[in-house]
């Protein structure tokens, strides 16, 4: 089977989604006016949690194998920040 090559575009996201992720934990107040609205009880776990989420996501995209897949997570997580954004309006 062929090696599957790194692409720097996905290379890219999947870094700035890693960085993203952790920032969750480092500055988890810049993320707090955005998730509120979202997740208006328990803020603070939904942060941690979206922060673990946009890291395995990152990381995903950072592997060749597992690439597709976080694409299709990406689009899921997507789809779960919307549900509960419309969800708590």
């Amino acid at each position: 089977m062929a090696e599957k090559k790194s692409s720097p575009g996905a290379t890219l996201a999947g870094l700035s989604l890693v960085g993203a992720g952790l920032a969750h934990f480092v500055a988890p107040q810049l993320f707090e006016s955005m998730t509120k609205p979202a997740f208006p009880r328990d803020t603070d776990r939904h942060i941690k949690t979206n922060g673990t989420i946009e890291t395995a996501l990152g990381v995903g995209l950072l592997i060749p194998k597992t690439r597709k897949l976080a694409a299709v997570g990406g689009l899921g997580y997507i789809a779960y920040l919307g549900v509960n954004a419309a969800r708590n309006k």
